[in-house]
């Protein structure tokens, strides 16, 4: 067998020998074979049918080592034993790839900059086609609707199994909505997109693999929920149902013999409090506990699994089990381990680039970054692509700050529209954004739709200081101490804390925003702060201003209506309203009661999202959204910009991303398992 070297790391190249009788075919080069049902991917009884084979299964040689370093698995049983029945054959973009080497990536810290990484090894039930227009298998094999988008049922892939070799069914599934997202111990309050303008659904599994969402009202959007989000939609019942009360009736007596108070301890040890995938393993959580537990980490079915894990980082091998093999029959992945660092300052992250210290990043880059990383990239042996974002920066001011006069001067919309003409938008973009930005107003869809009046593009989006000027001296914020700069009403002094992450906005575009706002008699403090400090002081009602991008397209927000309901998005992402949010998690029992257009946000988000597309009905309710969204200026928007994509060149097989984004999950419809390297 061939050997080539990358640095210390054997990269094993496919043997001719081992060559399966099914052509490997590519999205370059289909040879005469016919596209399946889905773009760029077969089940393989579908392949073998359109390209008249019978394929032979092949594995990475060194898979039994990996299998060896993920503690509590079983020796590995032949590789039939471990694919399905019909797995998915995916057709690599470029050509066959090569097992070996391992994948250097760039996070900030666990639970903060994480979801570009996450993505690379990311399934769900279901995904989106780099077309970004096409949801097609993954995880499962199949699905359908009822006719009023009332029954979702998916099809699993028969002897599907997880990391651990155990068998992955529809009770799962059930196990994870049921057991882990409804479940009050687990998850404070069901995240939205687990129910139906605000219902549960149901889960009926009849066999062990057809599972069916049945949903209170429809909600076509769901669908697209699983294709985008990094919430996987199943658990590992075989696993965590051993520490669920509701499971096993020994649950706490089990956790108790570990050193925890109760099952569900253990449960939060290995899935955290929420649904959000990439929380820290028992390895670092409970390092003290964690050589009794079962496992270091949970039971996956993504295509790598962590087996190291430290405050610096963390490092993963490929999942013996993975369900996913290439056109001439070599299970996936390709790329043998993954090596996660963590580097929450930007400019060691920069230079780490520019020196081909990474494999890929695209997450907490700026468009600011790119003359630097473009500049260096034959140097250093890259390629950057820039390409558009879906969401844009945007501002956003605290409506229910604690500080009760900030929070009225917040609450005026004369305020917000005051501080939105303050901004010079197109120096913005000429500055900040080299001229590539497109000026124009957050609105909540992202494009916005044609059947939306284009007026709510430009609403308060023009540069008038004078303007901005007059309507702060309506509201009662001006200079009553004389020393240049606006107080408020009572005569205190007004000062706007501006703290932000280079994960979510630039730190010259804030730099530009303050200095406007200035121009005008504002005084602002400009601080960068990690994500995990942003998060938390967002989550706690301490920001003065939110800076953070926001947008997302009409598919996701059909299936998710976070943009839309206080506080207006999740935890890792730009919220505004805290008091409002807890007023109505609380059903008013504490928090700030919101205006009526909020409450009519949250009513016509639901409806919309039951409402037929494409209606009068429909159109009507989402331009009554981005009225009162954008009317109001909840958030501001700036400009819908490009940003960079880095990929070291001796990866392959990777494509011409359409997106820099976040919304469609990243890396996820480009396929990583099938990424290889060529050194």
């Amino acid at each position: 067998m061939k050997r080539l070297l990358l640095g210390s790391v054997a990269l094993l190249a496919i043997p001719a020998a081992a060559l399966a009788n099914c052509p490997g075919i590519t999205v370059a080069d289909m040879g005469g074979v016919a596209a399946g049902a889905y773009p760029q991917q077969f089940d393989l009884s579908e392949y073998q049918a359109a390209a008249g084979c019978t394929m032979e299964l092949s594995e990475n040689p060194a898979i039994g080592d990996f299998n060896a370093q993920i503690r509590a698995n079983p020796a590995l049983p032949p590789l039939a034993e471990r694919l399905p029945e019909d797995p998915l054959v995916v057709v690599p973009y470029d050509s066959v790839g090569k097992y070996g080497g391992t994948l250097d990536a760039l996070s900030n810290a666990t639970e903060a900059g994480t979801s570009d990484f996450m993505s690379l090894r990311h399934v769900n039930l279901v995904r989106y086609s780099d077309d970004l227009e096409t949801i097609v298998p993954n995880v499962a094999k199949s699905w359908e609707w009822n006719e009023d988008f009332t029954r979702l049922t998916f099809h699993l892939r028969k002897g599907h199994k997880w990391s651990d070799g155990q068998p992955f069914t529809s009770a799962d599934v059930k196990f994870w909505y049921e057991n882990l997202a409804l479940d009050p111990n687990i998850n404070e309050k069901p995240k939205d997109y687990v129910t139906v303008a605000g219902q549960p659904m149901t889960v009926e599994t009849p066999d062990d693999e057809t599972v069916t969402f049945v949903l209170p009202a429809p909600k076509p959007g769901l669908l697209a929920h699983f294709a985008t989000h990094f919430a996987q939609g199943f658990q590992p019942k075989h696993f965590l149902g051993k520490f669920h009360p509701a499971i096993n009736p020994d649950a706490d007596k089990e956790a108790q013999a570990l050193g925890f108070a109760n099952g569900y301890e253990v449960i939060k040890a290995y899935y955290g409090n929420s649904d959000w995938m990439d929380t820290a393993t028992p390895m670092l959580n409970s390092p003290d506990k964690v050589a009794n537990m079962p496992a270091d980490a949970a039971p996956t079915l993504e295509s790598h699994i962590v087996v190291r894990e430290t405050t610096e980082g963390r490092h993963f091998v490929a999942n013996p089990y993975f369900f996913q093999v290439d056109t001439e029959g070599h299970q996936l992945p390709y790329i043998n381990e993954m090596d996660e660092l963590f580097a929450n300052d930007q400019e060691v992250r920069l230079l780490k680039l520019v020196n081909g210290e990474a494999d890929y990043k695209s997450q907490s880059l700026q468009l600011s970054d790119a003359p630097f990383l473009l500049e260096n990239q034959e140097k250093g042996g890259y390629s950057v692509q820039l390409k558009p974002k879906i969401a844009m920066h945007a501002i956003s001011f605290n409506v229910t700050s604690a500080d009760e006069e900030k929070r009225t001067v917040f609450g005026d919309l004369r305020f917000r529209k005051a501080m939105s003409v303050a901004i010079n938008r197109e120096a913005l973009n000429e500055t900040a954004y080299f001229g590539e930005g497109t000026i124009q107003q957050y609105t909540g869809f992202s494009p916005l739709p044609d059947y939306i009046d284009a007026k709510w593009k430009t609403f308060a989006a023009e540069f008038d200081p004078d303007a901005a000027k007059a309507l702060l001296d309506e509201v009662g914020v001006v200079d009553k101490d004389g020393d240049g700069s606006r107080d408020l009403p009572s005569g205190a002094p007004f000062v706007l804390n501006m703290q932000f992450a280079t994960q979510g906005i630039a730190g010259q575009v804030v730099e530009l925003i303050a200095q406007d706002w200035a121009n005008v008699g504002i005084k602002t403090t400009v601080k960068e702060i990690t994500p995990d400090e942003y998060r938390s002081a967002q989550s706690s009602n301490q920001l003065d201003v939110g800076l953070w991008e926001k947008g997302q397209p009409t598919g996701i927000i059909m299936g998710n209506n976070e943009l839309w309901v206080p506080p207006f998005e999740n935890y890792f992402a730009h919220r505004t309203g805290m008091l409002w949010a807890e007023w109505v998690d609380s059903n008013g029992a504490s928090g700030v009661e919101p205006p009526d257009y909020v409450k009519q946000l949250m009513t016509d988000i639901n409806a919309l999202q039951s409402t037929p597309s494409g209606t009068d009905e429909f159109k009507a309710i989402a331009n009554r959204l981005v009225e009162n969204m954008t009317g109001n200026l909840l958030f501001i928007g700036t400009a819908l910009t490009p940003d960079p994509i880095y990929h070291r060149t001796a990866l392959k097989n990777f494509p011409e991303f359409k997106t820099a984004s976040y919304e469609y999950y990243r890396t996820y419809p480009y396929r990583a398992s099938q990424w290889y390297f060529d050194e």
